[in-house]
């Protein structure tokens, strides 16, 4: 038996974002904060839109979807670290951890996928107004939110499965607050290339395919945004997809940084406080740029709450 090899191990341990004590109060209070903003924020979207007639078109649908998948995805991380931090333990069950990974990676992909639904909803409504409705059908979006779905479940189950058949060493140490792949790949003992390729062919296809479909979409918007003649109506059909290109800058901005500075810097802990920027900010400001930007959010949520009071 190699020395150091089990596979039979029960469980990683989350080394966090700090080993100060000092901090440790500071960290749970602040990502408390931001994980009961991003889960009321994105539950207010969902209740506004679902609650208001004027807002049940394709593009609110998917918002409603994006927003579902957004407390999921933080829900999948921030409360097992506010829990560590809580009972000042490291720990976290094996199956934990590779449950962790499969949830991380399928909402991931589903705020991608998703991000390039919209992208297509607006490039139909700008490009081809007339027929809008009719392409833009409900089966047509239950479809797309369906594929989607899939293509998710498949590719997280996939790369959950061969982190299943890697052997671990002693070191069970995992430099992050989540179980993170590209950290557990490093712990295995077995050589874990093919899990590596894998891992850079996928990202590369389900990050760089949609986003291939979200400047396709944008370029076309562009053209058709240009060949308006009316200031005014340039600025219109602009203001339609402000919020969603606001939101698509963010996501792929943060991720693309996460990535950069990994690469650039040997501090795991570095990484790990980077990756906050696309697992908790982007879910909470998510709501924020739709609402802020949108007056039918704007009117729906106060409508919402004007029922709300009155039915008290």
């Amino acid at each position: 038996m190699d020395p150091g090899n089990d596979t039979r191990i029960s469980g990683f341990l989350l080394l966090g974002l700090s080993d100060e004590p000092a901090l440790q109060a500071l960290l749970f209070g602040l990502f408390l904060f931001m994980y009961l903003i991003t889960v009321f924020g994105n539950l207010f979207t969902i209740l506004a839109v679902s609650s208001d007639y004027h807002l049940h078109t394709p593009m609110y649908f998917f918002l409603c979807n994006l927003s579902f998948v957004d407390i999921c995805f933080t829900s999948t991380t921030i409360p097992k670290m506010l829990l560590n931090i809580q009972t000042q333990s490291k720990a976290i069950t094996y199956a934990g951890c590779i449950s962790q990974i499969y949830f991380f990676l399928l909402f991931v992909g589903m705020d991608d996928f998703l991000l390039t639904v919209m992208a297509y909803d607006r490039y139909v409504a700008i490009c081809h107004p007339l027929h809008y409705t009719v392409i833009m059908n409900t089966r047509l979006c239950g479809l797309l939110v369906l594929v989607s779905w899939i293509l998710s479940v498949l590719y997280s189950l996939l790369q959950s499965l061969m982190v299943l058949s890697l052997p671990f060493c002693d070191n069970l140490e995992i430099p992050h607050f989540f179980c993170e792949l590209s950290q557990i790949l490093q712990l295995a003992c077995s050589d874990s290339f093919i899990n590596d390729i894998v891992i850079y062919f996928l990202s590369g296809l389900l990050g760089g395919g949609p986003l291939v479909g979200i400047l396709y979409s944008y370029s076309k918007i562009v053209s058709s945004i240009h060949g308006i003649s009316s200031a005014q109506g340039k600025y219109k059909a602009f203001s339609t997809c402000a919020s969603h290109l606001s939101i698509v800058s963010l996501f792929y901005c943060t991720g693309l940084g996460v990535y950069l500075s990994s690469a650039a810097t040997q501090s795991s802990h570095s990484g790990a406080a980077a990756s906050v920027m696309y697992t908790v900010v982007t879910p909470m400001l998510n709501p924020f740029i739709y609402s802020l930007r949108n007056k039918d959010i704007k009117q729906a949520l106060k409508r919402f709450f004007v029922m709300s009071t009155e039915g008290q």
